[in-house]
């Protein structure tokens, strides 16, 4: 496709029927936003922004009654939906917009079309393209939008300290296209980010994690990461990791900045994976070195206890955050043993420290160790293969005990309903002591995980638990 003819050729049966429709009832409408600038990027463009000159809610009724489908109306930003079958097509009336200081919701009138082009965002979201009969694919670019896709670049078609203060969010847009797209942010603009971040305190923080998710789903999240940091956006949005830069650290295997490899082991995660939440394990494995930080005599910086306390911190970031707290347990796990499995690599290590590996990880064993190769970011091509080969040690005997014991998906095969029948127990701490007592007998290897081999064991240590149990209870009451 001529990027820059002024009329270009749209295949999509849906847009030319949507624009036969309007023909049909007198309305001027257009293509905008995102599936214009995909289309110009050459990208599989499905979802569809039409953009209309008048009523769009109005039109966007008049169309779901053709294709036979409910029409959503969203009053409060004059907008209208149609989910088809493997796609949405959404409506909205040209309009302008102004903005009170203390809220990013404009207050909205009927505009023309260079009005509403105006208010967009981006020059590369702000190229419209008819879809009426006489001026099907007539190309509107009045911010030279084509160009800037050309030369990928990312401004905003109005100064860029007011379009940021009117809507905070575009700074996270800004940087979120930038990271999806692989392009870079103007000077001007970049410029105007850095002035305006604390603006972003008026967003809702909803708002601001989905664009931050957008960024960390992105090929190469790095790049957003790293514009983030720079324009202090970061320092704003996830202060745990701004404050990550110039941290050194002395490892043969770690870059020397913290937040410089933490950059990297994300973007080894991307290239392994598309779990988002793996990718903010990578994010995090480090989060408390700087809380940790150390200098020992002949050895350097230390960072003891990081990866404890790290896991800690999690939870209190995805709280602020307002990330799904069920996936901060699965980060939580994958940060605190981050170290572990590297620590296994020793000839002498026994079973029993490989069999707590296999039970603490559960079922995100390997996840954590697509981890731990992810933290390998030395520049040094032997030391990588030199690590990397430590893994493949470790996974081996992993898999060895794993065949042994069957241990992956670890349950006490005497469970504290039958402990309670064998022995008359109600239910409290004392069963779930016996019960941990049996788990500890299986991972250190001291009987099989079966269950005669544990009835009989429980049977065997009941009492000496039992007592010692009474014995806490009278000392703790006196």
């Amino acid at each position: 496709m001529d990027i820059f003819r002024d009329v270009i050729e749209i295949e999509d049966e849906v847009v030319k029927l949507v624009g036969k429709i309007a023909d049909e009832n007198n309305f001027e409408a257009y293509v905008v936003g995102g599936y214009v600038r995909d289309l110009f990027l050459g990208k599989e463009v499905k979802d569809v922004d039409f953009l209309v000159i008048g009523e769009g809610i109005k039109f966007a009724r008049i169309v779901a009654k053709h294709f036979r489908k409910k029409v959503t109306i969203y009053e409060q930003f004059r907008t209208a939906m149609i989910a088809l079958e493997d796609r949405k097509i959404e409506f909205v009336g040209a309009r302008k917009e102004s903005y009170r200081r203390d809220s990013r919701k404009p207050i909205v009138e009927s505009g023309s079309l260079e009005d509403d082009l105006a208010r967009r965002d981006f020059t590369i979201n702000a190229i419209a393209v008819s879809i009426n009969e006489k001026t099907f694919g007539k190309v509107i670019d009045p911010y030279n939008g084509r160009k800037d896709l050309i030369d990928k670049i990312i401004r905003t078609p109005l100064d860029p300290e007011k379009t940021f203060d009117d809507d905070p969010l575009r700074m996270m847009r800004a940087v979120r296209f930038a990271c999806q797209l692989n392009f870079t942010i103007e000077e001007g603009t970049l410029s105007a980010i850095k002035k305006m971040k604390d603006r972003l305190i008026i967003v809702s923080q909803e708002r601001i994690t989905d664009e931050f998710l957008k960024i960390m789903q992105s090929p190469k999240p790095s790049i957003g990461l790293r514009l983030m940091q720079e324009t202090s956006l970061m320092s704003v949005v996830l202060p745990e990791v701004a404050e990550l830069e110039g941290t050194e650290q002395r490892t043969p295997y770690h870059h020397k900045d913290v937040f410089q490899h933490t950059c990297q082991v994300v973007d080894n995660l991307a290239g392994v994976t598309d779990n988002v939440w793996l990718r903010l394990a990578g994010l995090f494995h480090d989060i408390a070195k700087p809380k940790t930080k150390a200098f020992k005599e002949g050895v350097g910086w230390t960072f003891y206890g990081h990866d404890v306390l790290g896991a800690k911190m999690v939870r209190s970031i995805f709280r602020r955050m307002k990330l799904p707290i069920d996936k901060s347990k699965y980060v939580e796990k994958l940060v605190r043993l981050h170290l572990r499995p590297m620590a296994l690599v020793d000839e002498n290590v026994t079973d029993s420290a490989i069999r707590r590996l296999i039970v603490q990880a559960g079922e995100d064993l390997d996840d954590l160790i697509k981890l731990c190769r992810a933290d390998i970011t030395t520049r040094n091509p032997k030391l990588v293969e030199e690590y990397s080969r430590n893994y493949d040690i470790v996974v081996q005997k992993i898999k060895e005990v794993e065949e042994k014991d069957r241990l992956r998906a670890f349950k006490s095969p005497v469970d504290g309903n039958e402990i309670m029948q064998a022995l008359g127990l109600n239910p409290g701490p004392l069963v779930g002591r016996l019960k941990k007592a049996i788990e500890e007998a299986i991972l250190e290897g001291v009987i099989p995980n079966e269950h005669d081999a544990a009835f009989d064991y429980l049977m065997k240590i009941k009492d000496q638990v039992i007592a010692e149990y009474e014995s806490e209870k009278r000392a703790h009451s006196d």
